[in-house]
């Protein structure tokens, strides 16, 4: 019975097509014909819905997580799973190397001496949560002569686990973009899955012949720290043996890493405003718009796959600068708006992402 319906049939539809085949006249609501029919429907209807979400389950666009890693687990596919951010502590003395501290949500743990009176600190908290709060650290237990203790720059992003749909998506593009052997896609997905690197490009020949330039942008979308791009450096190609095959780069290959470039981006532009409103009234949700655009701009930067898009550069087009602040409170109109002194769209180099500059309106 089961077979002679599609799985997506409705329960009302079911019980017109039941209700067809039976020979009788009296088909009321009050007839025992239609009784019958009706609850037998309603076990039909069922059981179209748990075959129709087992067929959903064994299909990877429409699996839910859990059957999703067990399909991409026969490609060797797994989640990022999620990483603990990598901070800097500066400090009035020395401080041991595993002592605790805290600040807001988070604690952070001292891992390494980087200089006198400067660390690196581990959150104790895995994923983004540990990428964003500055400030005082308050020491877990007491240590004498601690006087100042300032949590600064985030050296390596902390990376919650891998979204799901992120993931469906990496599942796809494994069929598209086959990893062998040092071909781009293969340094593309070992550079890529490195804790807190967000993409890479990469560059044949960039140094002359046998070498691989490979640029790499932070899991934030933004510069990476000196210290990931020394960590990315070790895990593919150690300096002091390049070539040599003793990191995940193949043997022969002389890989150096290098970080994406910022490329400052000053905007000019003439802002018409809401009777009563001031520049001063909107700049803050400019700078978000603006730092929102960018952002998106980097992710596009970091998502290249083919050769043609590494060796393509954003573009910052006015249009979308416009749209974007026209779309704020208190904003009636927006003209003559001026890139980096030019009245015209801005190219990047093909190593650069935006940062914003200074805006005036």
């Amino acid at each position: 019975m089961v077979a002679l319906f599609d799985l997506n049939t409705s329960y009302e539809d079911l019980l017109v097509q039941k209700l067809s085949n039976v020979p009788t006249q009296d088909k009321r609501e009050t007839s025992l014909i239609y009784q019958a029919t009706a609850a037998n429907t309603a076990e039909t209807a069922q059981i179209l819905f748990t075959l129709l979400n087992y067929e959903n389950q064994i299909f990877a666009d429409t699996a839910s997580r859990q059957n999703l890693i067990r399909r991409a687990a026969e490609r060797g596919l797994s989640p990022t799973p999620a990483t603990k951010a990598i901070r800097k502590g500066i400090f009035n003395i020395d401080v041991p190397i595993g002592t605790r501290f805290s600040q807001e949500e988070c604690n952070y743990v001292v891992l390494e001496k980087i200089e006198k009176g400067i660390f690196k600190l581990e959150c104790e908290t895995v994923g983004e949560i540990g990428n964003f709060e500055t400030g005082l650290l308050i020491p877990i237990d007491y240590m004498a002569g601690l006087e100042t203790a300032q949590l600064t720059d985030l050296l390596i992003p902390g990376e919650n686990e891998e979204d799901t749909e992120a993931f469906r998506s990496r599942y796809f593009n494994s069929f598209e973009s086959i990893s062998f052997g040092g071909n781009r896609a293969d340094y593309k997905e070992r550079v890529g899955h490195i804790p807190g690197v967000g993409g890479a490009r990469i560059y044949r020949a960039k140094y002359g012949g046998g070498t691989v330039g490979v640029t790499i942008i932070d899991s934030t979308f933004s510069k990476p720290s000196n210290e990931l791009v020394g960590l990315v450096q070790q895990l593919m190609d150690p300096l002091d043996a390049q070539g040599d095959g003793v990191g995940l780069a193949p043997i022969d290959h002389n890989v150096t890493i290098t970080a994406v470039n910022e490329t400052i981006v000053n905007i000019i532009t003439t802002i018409t405003l809401q009777s009563g409103w001031f520049f001063e009234d909107i700049e803050n949700a400019i700078q978000e718009v603006i730092d929102r655009y960018f952002k998106e701009l980097a992710e596009l930067w970091a998502s290249a796959v083919t050769k043609q898009e590494d060796e393509t550069g954003l573009i910052i087009r006015i249009s979308q600068i416009e749209t974007r602040i026209l779309g704020i409170n208190g904003v009636i109109d927006i003209a003559n708006t001026i890139l980096n002194g030019k009245a015209a769209n801005l190219e990047l180099d093909k190593e650069a992402i935006p940062k914003r500059g200074t805006i005036s309106g």
